[in-house]
């Protein structure tokens, strides 16, 4: 139990001890998950809009890979992910192996089919509903685009932040590509592992109380942005 208290402590000393390095380990994890959710977000928004709207051949197939790959494990995505980047890999002349660029792939691989399977099931349950609605209505396509994405932005607000959440909190995945470099793609996951490891488990708990304060905060973002426009 002591060891727990003191790793709260320890967590209050490393947000306010100024320590550079601690710092830019927080910065470079964040930096790597919202770029990743950014990116897999433009991508997964819109297709997930389209493929929950419309009816196609290879629909049911679609649902299934999709589904399938949002429980994919992060440790095999990210050596897929390094066998392509290795040097005697299909994109090793790009140099990518141990860059945060690395990283931001596999995070992105990682929480594109996350935020994409939510996003089309909320609008393959909902979203032809609404559309019906808005056509009794009158309303043009541009309108029922825009009345869908607002009636279902709770549901789309949330699959971004699961995502992000997944982003975060991944270890596995940018182990693999990132290398735990120092000063380089050292992440909070990655260098609590490493710590844990050497038995300091007071840095260990103190970095997961800033992770998880970290998912809190956004978390709570999240709640009040949505919570404003229900108003």
């Amino acid at each position: 139990m002591d060891y727990i208290l003191q790793g709260f402590k320890e967590a209050f000393f490393l947000i306010f001890s100024g320590n550079l390095e601690i710092y830019s380990i927080i910065v470079l994890s964040l930096l790597v998950s919202l770029t990743s959710v950014i990116i897999a977000s433009a991508v997964s928004i819109p297709l997930g809009i389209f493929t929950g709207l419309n009816n196609f051949r290879g629909k049911k197939l679609f649902t299934r890979v999709t589904y399938t790959l949002m429980g994919i494990p992060p440790v095999v995505l990210g050596l897929l992910v390094f066998l392509f980047i290795a040097r005697r890999g299909p994109l090793g002349f790009l140099n990518l192996k141990y860059t945060v660029a690395a990283m931001i792939v596999a995070q992105t691989l990682l929480v594109f089919p996350i935020i994409l399977g939510n996003i089309f099931s909320s609008v393959n349950a909902h979203g032809k509903v609404i559309m019906l609605s808005c056509k009794t209505l009158g309303a043009s396509k541009i309108q029922t685009l825009w009345i869908l994405v607002k009636e279902l932005r709770r549901n789309i607000l949330i699959a971004v932040v699961t995502g992000f959440g997944r982003a975060i909190s991944e270890v596995g995945a940018v182990m693999i590509v990132g290398g735990n470099i120092k000063d380089k793609t050292r992440t909070m996951t990655t260098y609590i592992v490493m710590q844990n490891s050497m038995g300091k488990y007071e840095v260990s708990i103190a970095l997961g109380i800033v992770l998880l304060a970290i998912v809190f905060v956004i978390n709570g973002l999240l709640h009040k942005f949505v919570g404003a426009h229900d108003d």
